[in-house]
C-alpha cells in the first residue's frame, strides 16, 4: 500500500513556539485518519504542515512524494485544506466558488455541476452569493470545492461544524466515498463518536507528539 503521509521525528515552529515537537505519523493511499486531542495540542499545525503551509524546521517530512523540507509548494496542488474558515470568496456565488477552485485543476463543467449536487447545492442555492448563505450553506459550499478540486489528500479541520444532521451525514458519505477511490482523509475533531466511526484509525496529538490509540 502506497505510503501518503510519512512524518518522522518533525519540529515545526510558530513563532517561538513549537507546534509539533517531534511528531511523527505514517498514513496510507484510502485511510481515513482521526486526529483527537485538546485544543492547542498541534492537530491543526499537523495538518498546516501536511499542506505545506507551516515549514519544517527538523525532521523528515515526505507527503504525496514531495519532501517538505525542501519542497512545500509543489505538494499543495493535490491537497485540500479545509480549517476553521471556508477559503471561499463571499461576493461570488456558490458556483462561481467551486468553479474557481474547481478549474485550477482542470476540472469539467459535468464535475463541477457533480460536485454541487453531491453537497446538496445544485438547485436554488448555486446561483446565490457566498455571502448570503448561512454558516452550514457556506461550509457545504467549502466542501463541494473540495470534490471538485479533486484532492488526493484531504484535510480537514472540525468538518461537521456548522452542519445540521442531513449535512453531516452527506460528509461522512462524500468521505467515504473519497477513501473508496484512493484519497486519503485526515481529520481533527473533538467529535469524537461520529469522527470515530467514520475513520479507519485514531491518533492522539498531545504537546506535540503523536500517539497512537487502541482500537
Amino acid at each position: 500500500m502506497e505510503t501518503i503521509v510519512d512524518l518522522r521525528d518533525v519540529v515545526a515552529v510558530l513563532g517561538q513556539f513549537p507546534a509539533l515537537a517531534g511528531a511523527s505519523l505514517t498514513v496510507l493511499r484510502g485511510e481515513i485518519v482521526l486526529l483527537q486531542g485538546p485544543n492547542g495540542a498541534g492537530k491543526t499545525s499537523l495538518l498546516r504542515v501536511c499542506a505545506g503551509l507551516l515549514p519544517v524546521v527538523r525532521g523528515h517530512a515526505v507527503v504525496l512524494g514531495h519532501d517538505l523540507t525542501v519542497d512545500r509548494s509543489g505538494v499543495r496542488a493535490k491537497v485540500g485544506l479545509l480549517g476553521h474558515t471556508n477559503g471561499l470568496y463571499p461576493e461570488l456565488s456558490v458556483r462561481d466558488n467551486v468553479q474557481f477552485w474547481g478549474t485550477t485543476v482542470g476540472a469539467s463543467s459535468g464535475e463541477i455541476d457533480a460536485a454541487l449536487d453531491r453537497l446538496g447545492l445544485s438547485l436554488r442555492l448555486a446561483d446565490v452569493q457566498v455571502g448570503r448563505l448561512s454558516a452550514g450553506q457556506k461550509r457545504r459550499t467549502a466542501l463541494a470545492c473540495l470534490v471538485a478540486r479533486r484532492a488526493v489528500l484531504w484535510l480537514l479541520d472540525e468538518p461537521h461544524a456548522g452542519l445540521d444532521a442531513e449535512g453531516r451525514d452527506e460528509l461522512d458519505a462524500v468521505l467515504r466515498q473519497a477513501a473508496a477511490s484512493g484519497a486519503t482523509v485526515l481529520v481533527a475533531s473533538h467529535e469524537l463518536e461520529r469522527a470515530g466511526a467514520l475513520a479507519h484509525r485514531t491518533v492522539q496529538v498531545i504537546a506535540g507528539q503523536v500517539h497512537e490509540v487502541e482500537q
